[in-house]
C-alpha cells in the first residue's frame, strides 16, 4: 500500500528527517485514517490538539538543517493510563476523568524526544482489570478491527486496534499478564513486553507509589505492524532514566546460541488444534532459519502462577474496597473473580509467594542457558468473546494465558509476532527471551516475520 498511514514507523521518521514528506502531511493522514475508521471501531479516546503544532516543529527543524530523531513525524497513541502532560489520565473511569497530567510519562517523554508525535489517548477496560475486553466507563467499547470476533483482547486493546486499522503506526500500552500481547494476536499486529527494568515508566496514581506487585508485574512496551518498528521503538525507549530507579543499560553482548524451547502446551492444560498448528509451524519457520529446536517446558510453571496470583491477589485484596466504588458490576467480575480463585492471603503466604517467585527465576535463569528463546502460545485458547456473566468463560481465558502470566511473574521479555489468518481472524504466538535480552527475543520474531509477514484487517468491510 502507498498511502501514508500504512507506512511503518521506521519508514516514516527516515522519510521525513529526508525531507521527502513532511510532518504535518504524516499527522494530517493518520487524523484522515482516524475520521474514516474510529467511529467504527472505537479504539481512540480524545485526539491531542498539539499534534499538527508538534509536526509543524519537526517540520521547521528539518528545514533548518538539524538531524531529528528516528521516529521524527511519527504518530503514536498512548494508553488512558500513561501519562500525557496536559491531558487527563482517566483509566477509563469517571474518577479519574479531570486527572490532567502535569507531565509526560517517561515513554511519552522519550518517544517525543526521538520526534514522535502523541496523536490522542486509546481506550482500555476500567483500571486495566476487567480481563480481555476493552469497555471503559467513559469511552464505550472498543471494536475488533477483523470483525470476525468483537473484542481487540485487553487490557491495551484501543492500542491494538488503532495500530492494526492504520490509525497509528505505533501504540504505547501496558502488559502484567498479556496485555499487550493478547490483543496483539486479536488483532494481528506486534507487541514487546519488556522485561523488567528494561524501560522507563511512572505508574503513580494521584501521586502514590505503587506496592511491590505493581512495582513488578506491569511494564510498558510498544505495539506495531512489524517487528522491525518494535525494535526502533525499544531503541528509543530503554535504558537508564533517572525517572524510574528500577532501570537499567545493559552492556551489549553477542547473541546467544539460536536454541528455542518449544513450550506448545504449558503445563499440559491442553491448547487449541489451531492454535498448536501456529505453534508447529512458527517452530518449522525457526528450524529453517537456523534456529535449533526442540520440545522443553521452562521449570516450576505451576509455582509461579500460585505465586503470581497470590501477590497480586494480597495487594488488591487490601485496596478492593476502595477501587470497587470506581467499577460497574461488570467491570468487576474479572478481578473478584480472581480473589475467589487465589483468595487474599496472610502475610506470611505473601511472603512464601516473594519466595517462590525468586527462586522460579533463578532456575527460568538456568533454563535459559540451555535454550535461550522459549516459543509458545499468547493463549492457549482462539480468540473468542468472553462473556463476563460466565466465570467459566473467565477462567477459561484466564487459563489460556498462562505462559503470559508465567513470564510476567518471573520478569522476562516476550515479543508476540502474527503468524496467519485462520476462518478471518489472525491467530499468533509468542517468543520469550533471556532476562534483559529483550534483543534475542526480537531476533526470533524477526525470522518469523520475514516467513509469515504481517497481516491486514479487512477494515473496509468492517460489519461486526
Amino acid at each position: 500500500m502507498d498511502e501514508v498511514w500504512w507506512w511503518g514507523a521506521a519508514a516514516i521518521g527516515r522519510a521525513v528527517g529526508r525531507g521527502e514528506i513532511t510532518a504535518r502531511a504524516v499527522v494530517e493522514a493518520h487524523l484522515a485514517r482516524v475520521a474514516r475508521c474510529d467511529p467504527a471501531i472505537g479504539a481512540i479516546t480524545v485526539l491531542f490538539e498539539g499534534a499538527l503544532a508538534e509536526a509543524d516543529r519537526i517540520d521547521a527543524r528539518v528545514r533548518a538543517g538539524e538531524v531529528v530523531g528516528p521516529l521524527a513525524g511519527v504518530p503514536f497513541t498512548a494508553k488512558e493510563n500513561v501519562d500525557v502532560a496536559g491531558h487527563p489520565t482517566t483509566h477509563g473511569v469517571p474518577h479519574f476523568r479531570d486527572a490532567v497530567a502535569a507531565a509526560d510519562a517517561p515513554g511519552v517523554r522519550r518517544l517525543r524526544a526521538a520526534g514522535a508525535i502523541p496523536l490522542g489517548h486509546s481506550n482500555m477496560p476500567d483500571l486495566a482489570i476487567a480481563g480481555n475486553t476493552t469497555v471503559s466507563q467513559l469511552f464505550g467499547e472498543t471494536r475488533n478491527p477483523w470483525g470476525a470476533i468483537r473484542t481487540p483482547g485487553g487490557s491495551s486493546g484501543g492500542d491494538a486496534a488503532a495500530t492494526a486499522s492504520g490509525m497509528v503506526p505505533l501504540g504505547l500500552g501496558n502488559d502484567s499478564g498479556g496485555s499487550l500481547r493478547l490483543p496483539a494476536m486479536y488483532c494481528g499486529v506486534a507487541a514487546l513486553k519488556p522485561g523488567f527494568g528494561a524501560l522507563a515508566q511512572d505508574h503513580r496514581v494521584g501521586g502514590a507509589d505503587p506496592t511491590l506487585a505493581s512495582q513488578v508485574f506491569p511494564v510498558d512496551g510498544p505495539m506495531a505492524r512489524s517487528v522491525g518498528d518494535l525494535a526502533v521503538a525499544f531503541d528509543v525507549l530503554s535504558g537508564r532514566d533517572v525517572a524510574d530507579p528500577r532501570t537499567a543499560s545493559p552492556a551489549p553482548r553477542p547473541l546467544p546460541p539460536r536454541r528455542v524451547a518449544l513450550c506448545a502446551d504449558p503445563a499440559g492444560l491442553g491448547v487449541h488444534p489451531q492454535v498448536r498448528d501456529q505453534l508447529q509451524r512458527s517452530a518449522a519457520a525457526l528450524s529453517d532459519a537456523g534456529w535449533e529446536v526442540a520440545e522443553a517446558e521452562p521449570p516450576r510453571l505451576a509455582d509461579v502462577l500460585t505465586s503470581y496470583g497470590t501477590l497480586i491477589t494480597a495487594e488488591f485484596g487490601l485496596r478492593w474496597p476502595r477501587l470497587r466504588g470506581l467499577l460497574t458490576a461488570e467491570s468487576a467480575r474479572h478481578m473478584e473473580l480472581s480473589m475467589q480463585q487465589a483468595p487474599p492471603a496472610d502475610l506470611e503466604t505473601y511472603l512464601a509467594a516473594t519466595a517462590t517467585r525468586f527462586g522460579a527465576m533463578r532456575e527460568w535463569d538456568a533454563f535459559a542457558e540451555r535454550y535461550p528463546v522459549i516459543l509458545g502460545p499468547v493463549s492457549a485458547e482462539r480468540p473468542f468473546d468472553v462473556d463476563p456473566a460466565e466465570p467459566d468463560q473467565q477462567l477459561r481465558m484466564m487459563l489460556a494465558m498462562r505462559l503470559c502470566t508465567a513470564t510476567t511473574c518471573v520478569g522476562v521479555p516476550a515479543v508476540a509476532v502474527p503468524t496467519g489468518v485462520v476462518d478471518g481472524q489472525p491467530l499468533g504466538v509468542q517468543v520469550v527471551g533471556p532476562r534483559h535480552r529483550e534483543d534475542v527475543c526480537l531476533a526470533a520474531a524477526h525470522d518469523l516475520e520475514a516467513a509469515f509477514g504481517t497481516t491486514w484487517p479487512p477494515i473496509e468491510g468492517f460489519s461486526v
